[in-house]
């Protein structure tokens, strides 16, 4: 058995508010393995996405330990942790975030610009992960040029851009019709499997849940098997 490319111990997450301490996760435990798909439900404000946040290291859990390949992120000075964002971890987002003065080529070049690549390196791997996506043929639109399907299937290539090991989304599909939501469910999912990356997909869409390999609930603070 691999090691876990996510391993998330007794985590525990309270946030200050107006009207007192606001414990939002109390002992939340989760492994994810290398080429595995995690699926993560619960309702609005169960804390998917404060799990996620700390997973992703852009957040500081109040206790707990997260760690990533092996390596426990606690003691990690802000640094460490954006390089292990930048080279490891690949982020999906409800909302594209592509820059829109960008053509999809350079918005999934981008990230691996940033982590050193030349321009011909990162342009490369962009044109063959959005050509594995299905879109060959829009490399140089611009996002508003785009469907909501394209724009986010854009987004799913820049996550995998550098080639990272953990791959975490929140509501990936969240805004996108049920026919397009399957097609970049199944592309993000393919796509992640062949280069054994591990995801964890915070989702409401219980539809896209066949497709995982586990699925997770947040429930009452701690995360358990869903029912």
């Amino acid at each position: 058995m691999s090691e876990p490319i996510l391993q998330i111990s007794g985590l525990r997450r309270v946030y200050q508010t107006g009207q007192g301490p606001l414990e939002v996760l109390t002992d939340a435990n989760l492994t994810v393995a290398p080429g595995e798909i995690v699926g993560l439900v619960g309702p609005s404000g169960s804390g998917k996405s404060s799990l996620l946040h700390a997973a992703g290291l852009l957040e500081r859990p109040t206790a707990g330990v997260i760690r990533i390949a092996g390596q426990d992120c606690g003691s990690l000075d802000d640094r460490a942790r954006t390089h292990i964002r930048l080279t490891t971890i690949g982020f999906v987002y409800q909302f594209h975030h592509l820059l829109p003065e960008f053509s999809a080529l350079d918005n999934v070049a981008l990230p691996a610009l940033i982590a050193g690549q030349s321009r011909k390196t990162a342009r490369a791997r962009a044109e063959e992960l959005l050509t594995a996506l299905g879109l060959a043929a829009r490399l140089e639109h611009q996002p508003a040029q785009l469907s909501g399907g394209e724009q986010q299937r854009v987004a799913v290539a820049r996550a995998l851009t550098n080639r990272p090991r953990l791959l975490l989304a929140d509501e990936p599909t969240g805004n996108l019709d049920p026919a397009t939501s399957e097609a970049v469910f199944k592309a993000l999912g393919d796509l992640a499997r062949d280069a054994g990356v591990g995801a964890l997909i915070a989702t409401h869409n219980l539809d896209m849940t066949r497709h995982m390999d586990r699925v997770l609930a947040v429930r009452d603070g701690k995360v358990v098997a869903r029912a």
